[in-house]
């Protein structure tokens, strides 16, 4: 990853009295918003866990596509993926027509489907997820490392107060400690004590599934052993197979039926032996021969998702601003077959640290925070409904299906879902109406932006224009230029000039042009009809101590996979904006000001002088 820019700040190596965000529990969402967060030097974070140190081996393991694009995004996608199992598969195995007690492959599916990423999924073990997140955090110009050792006991807000979020700790020591916050935010899992000392009602599935997951090394005649695979025998029930990193650790989840008051007692006593007995059961005729299990664990799958994602009661959202925050499983919990737990977490915790880092920089209000649990919440709603339809399936038995094959079907009509692709948020003061989206289908305002090759004009390299992003906060304006590049000219101009411009209003004085927004243009015309000399100030901005160009902002479409036809972006031309954690924001023509003007002036502030 790149080194940060600057010295840094001076970390206190005590937990202080107070600071602006507490983020308590240092699992998936809380390192990444540590790691977002640690772009903001003038802003105090620090993040606490009750462990004693650093997670040493996690549970979660599977990564979809979303992710590998998110860690691309904090620089770190190259080196996870040199240790990942890469997965581009999926099989899904049901009873044979001819003889039910045997199982035969059927539907076989791209895990991503061709065309939404480029990006794969990964086997990576949670706990190496977290140290990179946590390597890029301390290497941030803010310096943020956790805390390990204090408990979180119980927090209360008292607005009168210049840090309103008043929390108890227990040290390391086992000493009570009184810090105060600006804002908390708990990732610190399902029995959230932090959601416990606010108001947030939860709603819980009534119904539960019980499942026997192990890790095993072992020797089996089964072919797909190294595929992830769904498999679904005629009357043993159904298994869940993800192979792990090494080449021969591998993970079944067993299914063991609905669990209720009156056996749960029995399924929670189920052993090593006999999960490993049903699994030769429904592999038939394949067999396993299980030779060491390195984790074993018997869990129910309950859905529960949190009402709300913030302290505001629901009759005072719009007249009062949230102090408190949840994330992760402290707002939704779920089953693992669709492997949403930490990926769904990395992506609640990104979503909120950027508007905090905006709010806290004085960029945009405080209001703008609102749109964390309005965003969020109804992600989890849908994951919850996904997950459920999902789980059901997989622990039918085939005569409640039409067809043993609809299982392996359903993934495959939904597969953008669980990737992460299925993401759209809906208009709001950072996503803007649907007006002018046909000027570029291919990036649907409120979904995530999907990449595309471009060639930089300035040294000829293809790139990947989404691979360019980087998680810095900063918002960034693409102009694809008309065939002319006159109207591109214009917009560049007003966007540097004119005192309504988002660029002149919004960049403090004394920063670098691109300092808050970064503008690249991509052209229609060979890279080798481009001559830099031609190109707009805005897109050639001078940055650091030296005031040096910066060429590496302009673009044109490589030839052979055309970035305007694959995108659909009309060949007037569009600007497409895209917020600091990769989601489009809006789709404007090349000739609008007001509505760029407007847009802008509902989510950010004028900076102090």
């Amino acid at each position: 990853m790149k080194e940060p820019a600057g010295k840094g700040v001076d970390r206190p190596t005590d937990l202080p009295d107070t600071m602006d965000v507490l983020i308590v529990g240092a699992g998936p969402a809380g390192i990444i918003q540590a790691a977002q967060l640690s772009r903001y030097p003038g802003i105090s974070t620090r993040i606490i866990d009750s462990r004693p140190g650093r997670l040493e081996v996690g549970r979660a393991d599977g990564l979809w596509a979303r992710s590998s694009e998110t860690f691309q995004a904090y620089g770190f996608f190259d080196r996870i993926n040199a240790e990942a199992h890469r997965l581009v598969d999926v099989h899904f195995w049901g009873p044979d027509p001819e003889d039910p007690s045997r199982i035969m492959r059927g539907v076989r599916a791209e895990d991503p489907p061709s065309g939404v990423s480029e990006f794969p999924f990964l086997i990576v073990n949670q706990a190496r997820v977290i140290d990179y997140f946590a390597e890029y955090a301390e290497r941030g110009p803010a310096r943020i490392t956790p805390d390990y050792g204090y408990e979180f006991l119980e927090l209360e807000v008292d607005e009168s107060q210049e840090h309103p979020v008043k929390v108890l700790l227990r040290d390391p020591q086992g000493r009570e400690r009184t810090v105060r916050a600006k804002y908390v935010i708990g990732n610190d899992g399902a029995r959230s004590r932090v959601r416990d000392c606010t108001d947030i009602e939860v709603e819980k599935d009534p119904s539960a599934h019980a499942w026997a997951v192990m890790d095993v090394l072992a020797e089996t005649d089964f072919p797909d052993i190294r595929q992830k695979c769904g498999i679904l025998s005629d009357k043993h029930g159904s298994i869940l197979l993800i192979p792990r990193e090494g080449g021969f650790l591998f993970r079944f989840y067993v299914s063991l039926g609905d669990i209720d008051d009156s056996n749960r007692e029995q399924l929670r006593a189920t052993t090593v032996e006999e999960a490993a007995e049903r699994a030769n059961q429904i592999l038939h005729p394949y067999s396993i021969d299980v030779k060491e299990v390195t984790w074993f664990s018997v869990y129910e799958v309950r859905h529960t998702v949190a009402k709300k994602f913030d302290d505001v009661p629901v009759d005072r959202v719009g007249s009062q601003d949230p102090r408190v925050f949840i994330a992760g499983d402290a707002c939704h919990t779920h089953s693992a077959k669709a492997g949403q737990g930490m990926n769904v977490s990395m992506q609640d915790g990104w979503n909120l640290a950027w508007k905090l880092g905006q709010v806290l920089e004085g960029r945009s209000d405080p209001s703008l925070l609102a749109t964390y649990s309005a965003e969020r919440q109804q992600i989890a709603e849908n994951l919850i409904a996904f997950d459920k339809e999902w789980s059901s399936m997989m622990s039918k038995r085939p005569e409640e299906l039409d067809d043993p094959q609809d299982v392996g079907r359903f993934y495959a009509d939904n597969a953008e879902f669980p990737n992460g692709f299925a993401t759209q948020y809906p208009a709001s003061s950072i996503v803007g109406q649907d007006t002018h989206q046909h000027l570029a289908a291919g990036f649907p305002i409120g979904k995530r932006f999907h990449s595309a090759p471009v060639r930089r004009v300035a040294d000829t390299s293809p790139r990947e224009l989404g691979h360019l992003f980087e998680a810095d906060g900063r918002w960034r304006l693409y102009a694809f230029a008309d065939q002319d590049g006159s109207a591109v000219r214009e917009l560049s101009e007003w966007l540097e000039g004119s005192e309504d411009s988002p660029v002149r209003r919004f960049t403090p004085q004394g920063t670098d042009l691109n300092s808050v927004f970064d503008a690249k243009v991509i052209y229609q015309q060979p890279y080798t009809e481009i001559e830099l000399a031609d190109v707009p100030s805005l897109f050639l901005p001078k940055v650091g101590p030296y005031a040096l160009t910066d060429r590496e902002e302009v673009f044109a479409a490589d030839q052979d996979a055309d970035i305007f036809d694959l995108r659909q972006v009309d060949r007037s031309g569009a600007l497409v904006i895209q917020r600091p954690d990769m989601y489009v924001a809006h789709v404007l023509p090349l000739s609008a000001r007001e509505e760029i003007t407007e847009f802008f002036a509902q989510n950010m502030v004028v900076p102090a002088t």
